[in-house]
C-alpha cells in the first residue's frame, strides 16, 4: 500500500490544507449576508407592495447568492493559486470571474463587463477592511473572554464586579455593621 492510499484510507486528502476553514471562508459569510439581506429587506420601501415576508426572502436569497459565488470563485482562486487565504489578488480576480458570471446571467454581455468590475471592486474592499478589522475584532472577542477561561469578562472599570471570597467576606462584615447601626438607630429614636 502506498503512502497516498494510507491518507484516502484514513479519510484525510493529501490536500487537505486547500479545504481546511472553508466554513470561515465561504459558509459563515454567505449566511451572514443571507441575514443581512433579510434586514434589508424588513426596511425595504418595496415591502409594502411586495409583501414584508416575500421581499425579506427575496433579497436575503440575493445576498446569499452573490456572496457564495464570490466566496467560492475566491476560494477557487486561492487554491489555484495556491496563495494564503488573506491575499487580496484572489479577492480581485474571484470578483471579476463571479460578477462576470452573474452579470452574464443577468444583464448580458454588458451587464458581465459592468458586473465584473464592481464585484472585483466591492469584494476586494470588502476583504480589506475584513484584514485591517481582524486584529481589533480578536482583542474585542480576547476582552470578553478572561484568563481564567470564563466566557465573559466585566472591564475594571465597570461598577459592577464579581468579588472573590475575601472582598465578600469584607462586604459581608461592612452590611453586618451597617445593619447593626439601622438597627440601633431606629431603636433611639423611639
Amino acid at each position: 500500500m502506498a503512502s497516498g492510499d494510507k491518507n484516502l484510507e484514513m479519510g484525510s486528502s493529501p490536500s487537505s490544507s486547500s479545504s481546511d476553514g472553508w466554513k470561515e471562508r465561504i459558509f459563515l459569510p454567505t449566511l451572514l449576508a443571507g441575514v443581512v439581506g433579510g434586514g434589508v429587506g424588513l426596511v425595504s420601501k418595496h415591502r409594502k407592495v411586495h409583501g414584508l415576508v416575500n421581499i425579506s426572502t427575496t433579497y436575503a436569497t440575493n445576498f446569499a447568492i452573490v456572496t457564495g459565488c464570490y466566496c467560492g470563485a475566491r476560494e477557487s482562486v486561492r487554491a489555484s493559486r495556491h496563495s494564503e487565504p488573506g491575499d487580496l489578488m484572489n479577492s480581485a480576480i474571484g470578483g471579476f470571474a463571479s460578477g462576470a458570471l452573474l452579470g452574464r446571467l443577468q444583464g448580458g454581455q454588458m451587464g458581465a463587463v459592468r458586473y465584473s468590475v464592481i464585484f472585483a471592486l466591492a469584494g476586494t474592499t470588502v476583504d480589506f477592511a475584513a484584514l485591517k478589522l481582524q486584529p481589533v475584532l480578536i482583542s474585542f472577542k480576547e476582552s470578553f473572554h478572561g484568563d481564567d477561561g470564563g466566557w465573559f469578562r466585566l472591564p475594571e472599570w465597570s461598577p459592577i464586579q464579581v468579588l472573590d471570597e475575601e472582598a465578600l467576606a469584607k462586604k459581608e462584615a461592612r452590611e453586618k455593621q451597617l445593619y447593626a447601626q439601622r438597627v440601633l438607630g431606629s431603636d433611639n429614636k423611639e
